[in-house]
């Protein structure tokens, strides 16, 4: 295997996206994904050599904020979870 100039490395183009056979599925994710998250990833606020309690509310308050479509999804989805039994439940020991 051969590594090149590791100090000073050379690129070439950018990957490529793998060709698919079902490229309306591809699409449908890709769309919901940039309806959820359309932001980008704030990577100034992500330091590994700081501890957890170095981290300023602002800078939570920021990545709760990039990622308040994904809790906007769960919390959906755990109410649907939680919702949808239920209703059912009323349904068939309820009937009128």
């Amino acid at each position: 295997m051969e590594l090149g100039n590791i100090s000073k490395p050379t690129y070439g183009p950018g990957l490529e996206a793998p060709g698919s056979s079902t490229p309306g599925v591809v699409t449908m994710a890709h769309g919901f994904l940039r309806l959820v998250q359309p932001n980008p990833l704030p990577i100034g606020l992500i330091n590994f050599g700081q501890s957890e309690s170095e981290f300023r509310q602002e800078d939570i308050r920021e990545l709760l904020l990039y990622e308040l479509g994904f809790l906007v999804c769960v919390a959906i989805g755990v109410l649907l979870i939680i919702l949808v039994p239920l209703v059912g439940c009323c349904f068939c020991c309820c009937r009128c």
